[in-house]
């Protein structure tokens, strides 16, 4: 088991970044695969982008591929989203998720979930 804690939310105008963090603790945070999800009102919960275990495989949403880019520092226990020329799109609340059991691909086995935090783009 792992507790998930986002931060690193906020208020940026289109075109400015932010970069998301996501504490996990209680268990070896090494042996999970890691994902960013989103959810905007109104819409369905979706895949950002997700990083294998060891930090080699990723893969990202067709949206927003060459602006968003997933890491992890497995020696601090800490996954990152760095998101530049943010656009009013991606305003949503974003989630960080652990999976174990699949690979890093595997997007219906992100069952570990943090609490969210809120990016909001303005025009």
């Amino acid at each position: 088991q792992v507790q998930l804690v986002e931060s690193g939310g906020g208020l940026v105008q289109a075109g400015g970044s932010l970069r998301l963090s996501c504490a996990a603790s209680g268990s070896t945070f090494s042996s999970y695969n890691m994902g960013w999800f989103r959810q905007a009102p109104g819409k369905e919960r979706e895949v950002v982008s997700t990083i294998s275990w060891g930090g080699i495989g990723t893969s990202y949403a067709d949206s927003v591929v060459g602006r968003f880019t997933i890491s992890r520092d497995n020696a601090k226990n800490t996954l990152y989203l760095q998101m530049n020329s943010l656009k009013p799109e991606d305003t949503a609340v974003y989630y960080c998720a652990a999976n174990r059991l699949g690979d890093y691909r595997d997007y219906g086995r992100y069952d570990y979930w943090g609490q969210g935090t809120q990016v909001t783009v303005s025009s």
